[in-house]
């Protein structure tokens, strides 16, 4: 799903069919049940235009769609003790002193697994009604951060009279969904798989956008900033951000890809239908055994493979070796070589094609069974030379 993004807010057509039946079934269940919640990650290079859709989402859907929304923007959430020294000549910046900072690696991944942590905590009492549990001490300073961030948003409400001391419950009304939007570049694929896990613990809808921009209007844009970032950063994580997978990730079903540097009004209803969709369809606690398994096996054919390949070629060379020892002379080890490396690589197809379960007994690993033929075969092919 390719479109172009907008960020003004008039929900059309088929949009305005889904807004008027979900708020219908909103009123038919009468607020009844736990809350609905979904985690929408937003993603994208630096200065794509997360932060401003972003925006535009947390004031709209409370009016339009009716449902409550809350921004968590890692840049603000992520501490600056995670992030290496300023480049020369950069001076802080207000309210987002992270922009002009460079990430270290290892805070910066505690940093962000805190986060997490600290999104656990607070999905688990808005879930349960449950008071917020007090973290480790060691998360203490991402809790406060957090906690600030949610207070502001109108998401927390005292506990108790010892609410100075850190009691707080959530406070998102149950009578309507409750969507959070997670602002930050994302920009591997395991970054969001993170989220969408979280999702799948507790049952939670889940969705991303992804901003599509060219490097170069996103270097454009930041070299605007007050507070660029230094291009060789921007241009490093262009070589490697990974877009959704629609096709061979199932968990990233619910994307939309948005060209983020051509405006055009038709796009809310692109949006409003991802969210909408993501919202009636929570993800499945199991739904994770069935992606495993296929993983475990892709693993396990690729290793089988590799391994296949690794003995093939090593059969190969102590084939050529025999060849050289019998004198077979130099023209015909060049036909030898190319008819055994062929013959190699008709057998490893087979193996990736589970051809070979159809022409071996199936109570055989198949790897072995097919070392084993290919032993046979190639015995056949230096024969032919060595008997002339």
């Amino acid at each position: 799903m390719r479109t172009a993004a907008a960020y003004s807010w008039r929900p059309q057509g088929a949009a305005a069919g889904l807004l008027a039946a979900l708020a219908a079934a909103e009123e038919e269940r009468g607020g009844a049940g736990r809350t609905r919640v979904g985690l929408c990650v937003l993603c994208g290079l630096p200065a794509a235009g997360k932060s401003t859709l972003a925006r535009a989402l947390r004031r709209r859907l409370p009016h339009r769609p009716g449902w409550a929304c809350a921004l968590l923007t890692y840049d603000e959430l992520i501490p600056p003790e995670a992030f290496g020294p300023r480049e020369p000549g950069a001076e802080p910046s207000g309210p987002s002193p992270l922009r002009c900072l460079l990430p270290q690696p290892a805070r910066w991944k505690q940093s962000r697994r805190e986060l997490l942590r600290c999104l656990e905590r607070f999905l688990r009492a808005l879930l349960t009604g449950d008071p917020l549990p007090a973290p480790a001490a060691a998360t203490q300073p991402a809790w406060e951060r957090f906690l600030a961030c949610c207070q502001g948003q109108g998401l927390l409400s005292s506990a108790d009279s010892q609410a100075g001391a850190g009691r707080y419950r959530t406070h998102a009304a149950t009578s309507r969904p409750l969507y959070l939007i997670l602002d930050d570049n994302f920009y591997y694929q395991s970054m969001r798989y993170e989220v969408y896990q979280l999702a799948r613990k507790y049952s939670l809808s889940f969705c991303q956008i992804f901003l599509e921009c060219p490097l170069e209007c996103c270097l454009q844009r930041n070299r605007q900033r007050s507070h660029p970032l230094p291009d060789q950063t921007i241009s490093l994580m262009a070589r490697k951000i990974e877009m959704p997978d629609l096709k061979k990730n199932a968990w990233e079903q619910n994307s939309l890809i948005l060209k983020s540097f051509d405006c055009t009004s038709e796009d809310n209803e692109q949006i409003i239908s991802l969210l909408t969709t993501a919202l009636e369809n929570p993800v499945k606690q199991n739904e994770e055994n069935t992606e495993q398994k296929e993983a475990d096996r892709a693993t396990c054919a690729a290793s089988a493979v590799h391994q296949a390949d690794q003995t093939c070629r090593r059969i190969i060379s102590q084939t050529m070796k025999d060849a050289k020892d019998k004198n077979v002379c130099p023209s015909e080890m060049k036909s030898l070589a190319e008819e055994l490396n062929k013959l190699k690589a008709e057998f490893l197809e087979d193996l990736r094609q589970g051809n070979n379960l159809k022409k071996q007994n199936q109570y055989f690993d198949p790897a072995t069974s097919i070392i084993s033929s290919f032993q046979h075969e190639a015995t056949n092919v230096v024969n032919k030379y060595i008997l002339k």
